[in-house]
């Protein structure tokens, strides 16, 4: 037995504070894990010290001749500070991940040696064949203890539910029957509690308060629109001190707004779970970037969507903003609950837009797999002897997202009607439906989640105590910071007329560069023969987006295709865009369009309009050669391909010179892509393609 005092010296060892205490429940979840062997949820609030709690208690097993800490992880990329806490107690970490596969040879001789004392790998790496072959079913029987991070994420009911932690159940079979276990999070109400501990077992609650007495809380009280919130966002962080977290939806609105915030002097860069940036050689590295650039207050805020959010730790962070309202209470704690772990204060405001309530429809729309999907994959799938994804593609009409989720979605099922062989996917000989009561109660659990962060909103009583009730904290309580407690707001609201027309403005010209594709599927076109890659001769030029649909000039482009005509108003838009900000070279010296039978004359009335306004001829040289499908109805590259193979066709006698290739809407950006490749194939000059706005939801 390990007393208390000697875990006391490990943990000042570990952070570098010999003055430091262990915070209240710290002990006793160290001692029930490693001197108790007992199996423990802790529920405990960010910044609280789960990490050290299983740290100290991976030191003392190790001490005593037990074998390797497990750590299932979200937030390998995030641990960083906490690894570093834990070589300092002589605890040494191994991480296996997509990026370091060269190293795993070396790392399972570490592990198989004795030599690591912890093995840390995401829920998504259980799914990897190689891994659970070659390192973890060879220690699994030597596992000293294993810890599930982030363990809300293996709840159905949780709000960041991730299938791949499913596979844990499997794994624990192969482990000794008396492994300690530490699941650890810091948003779970009694419900989620409750499903985590159905999955893991009979496991012993430890619950600390949820009350945050640094956090000022504050809302908008009612939907803002866009403009409104982004001058308030201007003025707001140019006064607020220290550094933070602006929050959105979606990846569009993290690279819109902080674009925003850049042009009007304040430091702030986008992201999100795959932003790139070109000095970087993957998303990784650039993220871990973009989180030291924060962490050492060169920058004013991270515009991020939820892929920062759990485990990123930074004591000092000054305010997390909302620029929407998220999901569930228990996401918004997460979120919000990053800010003021070190500081006497910091504010956490949750601003709202129209446009919420529909994103986050299309999230509860968009969580779970079709089940015709499901129908057709595991139809296919019987009638070969095993399919890639990308062989799949061509059979069923889904994206690869979509694939990825449907099979991911059938892997995890017990007993799964599928499996994974190297790149394969096999059918198995398990009969399966899909329960579609459970998805039912899943979806409408989501909506009552929806329901209590519009009560949040609106709250009149103290932000924090409700927040605390939801989450099911055993003594809620009024914080006496917020805005509801102090009868006035945290953060002043003024902004200025004219910054509001400013940012009106911006969200109407939010133009950005369209890159046409270069590369398809093989055998996807048999009459244009384009192989696999189209030739450099073939490729068309950077072109623009004027808008995103739906929003700025979008709402316009979305509102006048429904009516059948695009406005003189639009045309001239078009027109000082091209002129003003994009500027083609060489300059365009004629414009065509892409052709439509559903809608004949829609685009060749904007496009000849539009070639008015640049003073250019504008000649249709672009004919439908066959019916096909609307392209919005083809799921992947491969079906996009066949639907236009042969669709078009181009006069043979073309003028010279640069042209402007005009079409409204662009999604998979193929039909723009073939159709400049045909003008080129025909002896046109140098194609600038045009399009309207894009479909992409980001």
């Amino acid at each position: 037995m390990t007393d208390r005092f000697s875990a006391l010296r490990l943990l000042r060892d570990a952070v570098g504070d010999q003055s430091i205490e262990f915070r209240e429940g710290q002990w006793e979840a160290i001692d029930a894990v490693a001197n108790r062997q007992k199996r423990l949820l802790l529920v405990q609030r960010t910044g609280w010290g789960k990490s050290q709690v299983y740290f100290i208690a991976t030191r003392i097993l190790r001490d005593r001749g037990r074998g390797p800490t497990l750590i299932v992880s979200p937030l390998l990329a995030l641990m960083r500070n906490q690894i570093g806490a834990a070589e300092r107690i002589g605890v040494r970490a191994e991480s296996i991940n997509s990026a370091n596969t060269k190293e795993w040879p070396a790392i399972h001789k570490r592990l198989h040696g004795n030599i690591a004392d912890v093995l840390l790998v995401s829920p998504e790496r259980l799914a990897n064949d190689k891994f659970i072959q070659q390192i973890l079913m060879p220690i699994a029987g030597t596992i000293g203890m294993l810890v599930v991070d982030e363990a809300h994420c293996i709840s159905d009911w949780g709000h960041d539910f991730r299938p791949d932690y499913r596979r844990l159940l499997h794994i624990l079979q192969f482990m000794p029957p008396n492994v300690p276990i530490l699941a650890t999070t810091a948003t779970a109400n009694d419900r989620v509690i409750k499903d985590v501990q159905e999955q893991l077992g009979n496991l012993e609650t430890q619950r600390g308060s949820l009350m945050r007495k640094s956090l000022a809380l504050q809302t908008a009280r009612k939907p803002l629109a866009a403009s409104v919130r982004l001058a308030w966002l201007v003025e707001v962080l140019k006064k607020i001190p220290g550094t933070g977290i602006v929050y959105t939806l979606t990846r569009r609105d993290a690279d819109k707004v902080a674009l925003w915030l850049r042009e009007n002097g304040i430091k702030a860069l986008a992201y999100y779970s795959n932003v790139e940036s070109e000095d970087l050689e993957n998303s990784n590295e650039y993220r871990q970037r973009l989180e030291e650039l924060l962490l050492s207050n060169e920058l004013k805020a991270l515009v991020a969507t939820p892929a920062l959010g759990m485990g990123y730790d930074k004591p000092d962070l000054g305010f997390v903003i909302h620029y929407q309202a998220p999901g569930s209470i228990v996401a918004y704690y997460q979120q919000v609950g990053r800010a003021g772990r070190g500081l006497d204060h910091a504010v956490g405001v949750m601003l709202t837009g129209d446009e919420d309530a529909e994103i986050q429809e299309y999230f509860r729309r968009s969580a779970f797999p079709d089940e015709q999907w499901i129908h057709e994959i595991l139809e296919v799938l019987n009638a070969y002897d095993g399919l890639t994804v990308r062989e799949l593609e061509s059979h069923v009409n889904l994206s690869q997202s979509q694939l990825d989720k449907a099979l991911k979605y059938l892997a995890v099922e017990n007993p799964s009607p599928v499996l994974k062989d190297e790149s394969k996917w096999r059918r198995t000989p398990v009969r399966y439906e899909m329960d579609i009561g459970k998805i039912r109660r899943l979806t409408n659990q989501r909506e009552v989640e929806w329901s209590e962060v519009q009560s949040y909103i609106e709250e009149p009583g103290c932000l924090m105590e409700y927040l605390a009730t939801v989450l099911d904290d055993p003594e809620p309580q009024a914080c006496g910071k917020c805005s509801a407690c102090t009868g006035k707001p945290i953060v002043e609201s003024f902004f200025s007329q004219e910054m509001e027309i400013k940012a009106a403005r911006f969200l109407g010209n939010s133009e950005q560069i369209l890159n046409l594709r270069k590369r398809f599927p093989k055998d996807a076109f048999s009459v244009y023969d384009f192989g696999t890659s189209l030739s450099k001769g073939l490729q068309a030029r950077s072109g623009v987006v004027f808008s995103q649909f739906g929003a700025g000039w979008g709402r316009t482009v979305a509102n006048e295709k429904l009516i059948g005509h695009f406005s003189d108003q639009l045309v001239c838009a078009a027109a000082e865009m091209i002129k003003e900000r994009w500027e083609p070279e060489p300059k365009p010296v004629w414009v065509t369009c892409v052709p439509s039978r559903n809608h004949p004359d829609l685009i060749p009335s904007f496009a000849q309009r539009l070639a008015v306004q640049l003073d250019i001829p504008f000649l249709q040289v672009v004919m439908k050669a066959r019916d096909n499908q609307q392209q919005k109805l083809q799921n992947n590259l491969f079906h996009q391909c066949r639907n236009l193979d042969g669709a078009f066709e181009v006069q043979s006698s073309l003028p010279d010179g640069p042209l402007l290739l005009v079409d409204d809407i662009v999604d998979s950006r193929l039909t723009l892509t073939i159709v400049a490749a045909l003008l080129l194939q025909n002896g046109s000059g140098p194609v600038f393609p045009l399009a309207l706005a894009s479909s992409q939801p980001g």
